[in-house]
C-alpha cells in the first residue's frame, strides 16, 4: 500500500467470493490501525446476524466489535472528533447510497475500508460493489479455493434453492467455486 498524505481520505475495497477471507482481511486492517492508535469505527448491516448481532465475524471466527446499521447514512450519527478510519463489512447488503456516503467520508479526510461480495450467487455484479470498486483508490480481490476442483475460486455457489438475491448464510447455503465449476441453480 502506498503512503498517502494524511490530510487526504481514500477508499479501500476488499472484495471476492464467499470464503475468500474478506472479513479476515478487514479485521487485519482494523487491528493494524488499533496498534497504530488510529481511532476508528466499524459498521455492519443489521440484517447480517449470522454469527453475532453486534460484531463482524469471519467464517473462521475472527471478530471485531461493530455497530449494526440499517442504512449507510446512519454512519454520520456515530462520527466523533478524532476518528480517522471508517470500516464497513458486507457492503453489498446496503443500498446505492453506500457509494455516496463512502465518497463523502473520503472527501472529508477519512480512510474508508469496505469489504463485500463483488458477485452474487449467479455470478453477476452484486449491489453497489462495482461502483465502490470503480471509485476506490485501492481494490484487493481475494480468491477462495474451489471445493470441487481446488482451483482459485472467484464465485459463490448457492447450494439451496431460493429465488432471492439476498440470502444471508454460510456453509449451509454456499460454497466457493471456480468459474468452471460454478452453476446457477434454476
Amino acid at each position: 500500500m502506498n503512503i498517502i498524505n494524511q490530510k487526504t481520505g481514500w477508499i479501500e475495497v476488499i472484495c471476492g467470493s464467499m470464503f475468500s477471507g474478506k472479513t479476515e482481511e478487514l479485521i487485519r486492517r482494523i487491528r493494524r490501525a488499533e496498534y497504530a492508535r488510529q481511532p476508528l469505527l466499524v459498521f455492519k448491516p443489521a440484517l447480517d446476524d449470522r454469527y453475532d448481532a453486534n460484531n463482524i465475524v469471519s467464517h473462521s471466527q475472527m471478530q471485531a466489535p461493530s455497530v449494526p446499521i440499517s442504512a449507510p447514512g446512519e454512519i454520520y450519527g456515530y462520527l466523533k472528533d478524532g476518528v480517522k478510519i471508517v470500516a464497513i463489512d458486507e457492503a453489498q447488503f446496503f443500498d446505492a447510497s453506500i457509494v455516496d456516503v463512502c465518497n463523502d467520508l473520503a472527501d472529508k479526510g477519512y480512510r474508508v475500508i469496505v469489504a463485500g461480495l463483488d458477485q452474487d450467487y449467479t455470478g453477476k455484479p452484486f449491489g453497489s460493489m462495482p461502483q465502490l470498486m470503480a471509485v476506490a483508490e485501492y481494490v484487493t480481490k481475494n480468491l477462495a479455493i474451489c471445493v470441487k476442483c481446488g482451483n482459485p475460486a472467484n464465485r459463490t455457489q448457492r447450494t439451496v434453492h431460493q429465488d432471492v438475491q439476498i440470502l444471508v448464510g454460510s456453509t449451509e447455503a454456499y460454497e466457493a467455486r471456480c468459474r468452471n465449476c460454478h452453476e446457477v441453480l434454476e
